[in-house]
């Protein structure tokens, strides 16, 4: 019976491992492929929050001259607000 048991744990924990070391390895590939995206200007930051995001998916805004690019509508909406806001101060 305890061998059963010890060989239960010993092929979960095998399976354990696989499964991590898989899990892993795609979430490197997935940074260096983030990365090799920043690096080709493919990745633009959100002036809101911050965020990097892809530059094909983002939602923009023209201002004047300038293209800025958002993550969500909610950044968006929170970039307009604010300029709209200093627009009054001036």
């Amino acid at each position: 019976m305890i061998i059963k048991v010890v060989i239960f744990a010993l092929v979960c924990y095998v399976l354990y491992r696989l499964f991590m070391n898989d899990s892993k390895k795609k979430a490197e590939k997935e940074a260096q492929q983030q990365k090799k995206r920043m690096e080709a200007g493919e990745m633009v930051q959100d002036p809101v929050c911050g965020t990097y995001v892809d530059k094909s998916n983002s939602i923009t805004v023209r201002n004047g001259d300038q293209t800025l690019h958002f993550c969500s509508y909610e950044c968006r909406q929170k970039y307009i607000d604010k300029f709209n806001e200093q627009q009054k101060l001036n």
